[in-house]
């Protein structure tokens, strides 16, 4: 759709929000706060999720909004993070960080509107690009206000907002259900890999050829040999590849991030053959254990932390190594590396050990059939589902898109137009602020020591103090206080913010609250 719908206008952020009060907390010392930063939104669900407690006389030097249940909260720091929520019933009348932007819905806008419209894709990528700062990528309030915005009708709006909650909760829904879907594929390889091993997956196909049940054996007694590899430092570069653990990936060899070695007596001692299985003998829970056979893929050698272990004719090796994968191997791997004293890696003597339960020749290749038959169609599963959720975001953002040009829910011609909407919101604030009784508020609360912010006043501020002095009282000294004006407040913090990218001042957190240093260079 080129043009929009006759009943919407454009606008700006600026038009479609009110204005918002702030406060000194310390004012009031005794007084119990809630307080909303950046930190207490989970940008992976867009809501509120921690927010912080402290008295007044401890409140941060940022805590100086004021917020109201339905603002929305869009942060102004590396914008591409997506920390944004809407202020639920519960934080009412709590205060927020100045490193959000409040956006405070007026008459011409619904809540839930303009918190879709400033988390789609669309307006964060353009608000991002005007992102100032490489240490600290911020956008000032001005330029969240400047940004453009469709308005439809009020109606419209809601129609629009029950009809996004719809389509974005199925594709919740399908996250979640992709979510178990993976749980349950890595849930059901191990399950496999466990009836394998013991022999209950061939049981029939055992019984139909008359062999005899597998009988339980140790490692040891079955294997021709043991190995280290090499200690040796590996390089960037060079003529062999010197498998690590890193390279030991869901039970196969994974032959990337390889390091290297051109020693040649190096490369003779430790030289992998067909059917070696390497054994990672160090580390965690999720990695202890982990064994992986190599099949002449290329030339390698093997280093330190791996085990090679070479099988003897009664062993197959792919059974070996999903024996060890097993749930069975792994927890024997981490119980022997756990039970030693020094918390040491485990030995060729330990792995030599393990017991396990041995079939015949036939029935081990039958097992390993079945085994990676099974791993196979869960891969192309997991493959399938990495897809389907990189899709999910995608299928938001249409659904975003549709919405802001008109085209997710039908007009109705009743509709009192946006235009119309706006103008008499317009009026109606600028009503109000010619009244009296508001200009005498408004004029009262503020107590002013400058009219202005600048870069001189700081360093003057700071310059007189000769020492550490806290933002808040910083602030108070330049005169933002009770009654001031969000442009205020946000106009200290970017000078703030661009003497601290110059170099002119030191920044240091002291229990949630920045303390302020003017740089020696710059007294002198």
């Amino acid at each position: 759709m080129s043009e929009l719908p006759t009943s919407w206008s454009q606008a700006t952020l600026a038009d479609v929000v009110e204005s918002h009060s702030t406060i000194d907390p310390k004012r009031e010392p005794d007084k119990k706060f809630r307080y909303v930063d950046i930190g207490s939104i989970d940008n992976r669900i867009q809501q509120i999720t921690t927010p912080k407690e402290f008295m007044g006389r401890d409140a941060p030097s940022r805590a100086r909004r004021t917020i109201r249940s339905g603002d929305v909260l869009f942060s102004t720091v590396r914008t591409y993070l997506k920390n944004i929520a809407v202020v639920p019933n519960e934080l009412d009348g709590e205060l927020s960080s100045t490193g959000l932007a409040l956006l405070r819905p007026n008459a011409a806008m619904t809540t839930g509107y303009l918190y879709n419209w400033v988390r789609s894709d669309n307006f964060v990528s353009t608000i991002s690009k005007s992102q100032e700062g490489s240490l600290y990528p911020a956008v000032t309030i001005k330029g969240i206000l400047d940004a453009r915005i469709m308005v439809p009708p009020i109606a419209e709006q809601k129609r629009i907002v029950e009809k996004i909650d719809s389509l974005t909760t199925r594709t919740a829904h399908a996250r979640a259900d992709l979510d178990r879907i993976q749980s349950l594929a890595l849930k059901y390889k191990a399950r496999i890999i466990e009836l394998g091993c013991a022999g209950d997956l061939t049981s029939v196909w055992r019984a139909s050829k008359s062999y005899p049940k597998p009988r339980r054996v140790r490692l040891g007694d079955v294997a021709q040999s043991f190995n280290y590899g090499t200690s040796s430092k590996s390089a960037p570069e060079g003529d062999v590849p010197v498998l690590r653990m890193g390279n030991i990936q869901n039970g196969r060899l994974d032959w990337v991030n390889l390091v290297y070695t051109s020693n040649s007596a190096e490369i003779e001692k430790y030289r992998l053959e067909n059917g070696d299985v390497l054994f990672n003998r160090t580390n965690s829970p999720e990695l202890v254990g982990k064994t992986a056979v190599y099949k002449g893929e290329r030339k390698a050698i093997f280093a330190g932390y791996l085990i090679r272990v070479k099988c003897g004719p009664k062993l197959l090796p792919d059974y070996l190594s999903h024996c060890l994968n097993g749930p069975a191997g792994r927890r024997y791997s981490w119980d022997v590396k756990r039970d030693s004293v020094s918390q040491s890696n485990i030995n060729a003597k330990k792995l030599a050990n393990f017991e396990f339960l041995l079939p015949t020749l036939d029935e081990q290749s039958e097992i390993v059939n079945l085994i990676e038959t099974a791993l196979s169609w869960l891969d192309r599963v997991s493959a399938d589902h990495a897809v389907v959720t990189e899709l999910l975001p995608k299928l938001d953002a249409a659904i975003l898109s549709k919405a802001f040009c008109g085209e997710l829910v039908p007009q109705d011609p009743n509709d009192v137009s946006a235009h119309k909407l706006l103008v008499q919101t317009n009026e109606e604030m600028e009503t109000l602020k010619a009244e009296p009784r508001y200009r005498q508020k408004t004029l009262s609360s503020r107590k002013p020591i400058r009219r202005k912010t600048t870069m001189t006043d700081l360093i003057e501020v700071l310059e007189s103090r000769k020492g550490w002095i806290s933002a808040s009282d910083t602030a108070r000294e330049l005169g933002i206080g009770d009654g001031s004006t969000s442009d205020e407040v946000e106009k200290f913090y970017g000078k703030l913010r661009e003497c601290v990218l110059d170099g002119s001042i030191t920044v240091e957190r002291r229990d949630d609250e920045d303390w302020l240093r003017l740089q020696s260079t710059k007294v002198a």
